[in-house]
């Protein structure tokens, strides 16, 4: 019903029309050139009609020209796409077989059917680095990195080259750089920080992993590589703060505050740790203060008096007594520190000495080697180790020196798979020569 209204509503226009032309009056003249035209005013009415008509359909028919171009190119295109997505795939497909060549051929075919992309660039550099040319990989990666789509990825293939290379320092640039491209990635964290633990950027490494672990580990490192006293002794009170369980944390903290004068603060540092955490290494450092030795024994009794129980608090007043001739009170704390659960070698070697020293009579000489015998069957004493590789240290660092791993440098007894171990990587003129302490 609808198309016939319209088509009465056109018929009636167009007859109106007609109607309306018909009735016009007078003539139309045009001037052109000095030549005159002139027509009835309904032919020129006509006229026009007609002209504009033939403008209407030599546009459409330029419209449809057009349009027929455009669908051809179009159609080229989207065979283009089609061969260069298909390339990509046989490329990805070769790479996975590892077959170099098929890769770089594909690689290079889907690159002339759909240029530079971020794809395309992609498995160039895979294919280039499959076939160890690692000057046209580079490239590949270099050029992916100026794409702002492909560019953490670019960032990547040239970062993972640097590190290949052993190339730290521009290593370190690289991450830095795909860090701003792609903020935020837990990958670039971990990569960062071990390539600043590799060049010995500590402070770096330190605002990376600032508020996580190994936050105090980093924070005492980079302390010990400050040159200005105050910010070394800032960084190492925030060490201590952040693990007050880290030993070389609170010996870094207190070894500025010495450095400064500040001895009495420093043996209040100590004192806390030692209590939260005894450690030798704690001992050791506060009793560096003095080489007299009824002093030391004094301060030692007083650096221990957080944790008077402790088998460590133990054997050291123990070894500070014997030192300074007291050898029945050392054999004392030394029985003390075996009933602590501190049943290592360096107790029984204690036990050993301060009988020794306290007579020669049969009674003593009985216990020394027996204290020997227990010596060399019991547990060993703790040393540094790093949990992540289990190779042994002869010392607490920031960072593994062998699998460069930060944080991860623990004191602990070592287990027997690792004393096999490093048993076979010692010398044979530093094992020991006197089978009693074996």
């Amino acid at each position: 019903m609808r198309h016939v209204l319209t088509f009465f509503l056109v018929a009636a226009i167009a007859v109106g029309g007609a109607l309306w032309i018909a009735q016009l009056q007078g003539h139309v003249a045009l001037e052109v050139a000095g030549t005159t035209l002139s027509a009835p005013a309904p032919w020129a009415v006509v006229a026009v009609l007609v002209f504009g008509l033939l403008l209407f359909l030599l546009y459409r028919l330029g419209a449809m020209l057009l349009g027929m171009g455009g669908a051809i190119r179009r159609r080229g295109q989207g065979r283009s796409r089609s061969r260069g997505e298909a390339a990509v795939t046989d490329a990805l497909v070769a790479l996975a077989a590892r077959e170099p060549e098929e890769a770089r051929r594909e690689a290079a075919r889907a690159r002339r059917y759909l240029g530079d992309t971020p794809q395309t660039l992609l498995v160039t550099a895979y294919a280039a680095s499959l076939a160890g040319d690692k000057k046209e990989a580079e490239a590949a990666f270099a050029a992916l990195a100026e794409n702002r789509q492909g560019a953490f990825l670019g960032y990547r293939g040239l970062l993972r080259q640097a590190v290949d290379a052993q190339d730290w320092e521009r290593a370190a640039e690289l991450a830095r750089e795909a860090e701003k491209s792609h903020p935020g990635t837990n990958f670039l964290s971990q990569e960062r920080t071990h390539l600043a633990v590799r060049t010995g950027n500590w402070r770096e490494a330190l605002e990376i992993n600032r508020g996580r672990e190994p936050h105090a580990a980093l924070a005492a490192a980079a302390a010990e590589h400050e040159t200005d006293p105050d910010a070394a002794r800032k960084l190492a009170k925030e060490a201590w703060k952040r693990d007050p369980l880290l030993a070389p944390a609170a010996i870094a903290y207190a070894r500025r505050l010495r450095e400064q004068g500040r001895e009495r603060v420093a043996q209040d540092v100590l004192k806390r740790s030692f209590a939260a955490n005894p450690h030798p290494e704690i001992a050791a450092f506060a009793l560096a203060a003095t080489q007299d030795r009824e002093a030391r024994l004094k301060l030692g009794r007083d650096l221990v008096s957080g944790a008077p129980d402790s088998g460590e608090a133990h054997l050291l007043i123990g070894q500070l007594s014997l030192d300074a001739g007291h050898a029945a009170e050392a054999h004392r704390h030394a029985e003390l520190a075996l009933k602590a659960g501190l049943a290592q070698r360096r107790t029984y070697l204690l036990l050993a000495d301060s009988a020794e020293a306290m007579g020669s009579d049969e009674v003593h000489r009985a216990a020394h080697l027996e204290a020997l015998r227990q010596a060399a069957a019991a547990e060993p004493d703790p040393a540094w180790t790093c949990e992540a590789c289990g190779s042994p240290q002869d010392g607490w660092r920031p960072a593994c020196p062998v699998c460069h791993t930060p944080g991860r440098i623990r004191w602990v007894v070592p287990s027997a798979q690792r004393r096999m171990a490093a048993a076979l990587l010692e010398p044979a003129d530093a094992l020991p020569l006197d089978p009693g302490r074996a």
